[in-house]
């Protein structure tokens, strides 16, 4: 039988909870990681790396603000990023790519490697990093492999 010290039961279920509630946060996604974009009512749009990709910024439900960059030849969401009170349910914002960064996320975890108030994983398609504490969220998640050229990491914000 395996024991567990209070300190990794205690990091588990952070790490659950966690998970656990960003499939219940409400927020408005209008496309998924790699699909084609949309766009939304009221959304700002702008040109980023001199029009090789389009940011299309909006607030959803929760009060979260929330970027979607799409790629300016395919049309096809490549990241996104968000800031605010609540997290947005980054099972629709990864669409496809979220059971990737679920079997990362709990690799990570079982390596001790996840943090209470930010992580970040590198699944094999996609990147997500979250921080922040209650009633101020931050993250970004992006599709390496996706981004535009002359876009790199660093841009998303």
């Amino acid at each position: 039988m395996k024991t567990y010290s209070f300190v990794q039961a205690v990091r588990a279920a952070a790490f659950s909870c966690a998970l656990g509630s960003l499939g219940i946060a409400a927020t408005t996604a209008y496309a998924a990681l790699g699909d084609i974009a949309a766009m939304p009512a009221g959304a700002v749009t702008r040109a980023v790396s001199g029009g090789a990709a389009r940011v299309v910024s909006y607030v959803d439900a929760s009060g979260t603000s929330v970027s979607e960059y799409v790629a300016g030849g395919t049309g096809t969401v490549f990241a996104y990023t968000w800031q605010g009170p609540a997290q947005p349910n980054l099972e629709i914002l990864l669409g496809r790519y979220a059971p990737d960064w679920r079997s990362a996320a709990a690799a990570l975890h079982a390596a001790g490697g996840d943090d209470l108030h930010a992580a970040r994983v590198d699944g094999s398609q996609v990147v997500v990093e979250t921080g922040g504490h209650m009633r101020a969220y931050a993250g970004r998640a992006w599709l390496p492999a996706a981004l535009p050229v002359g876009i790199g990491e660093g841009d998303l914000q």
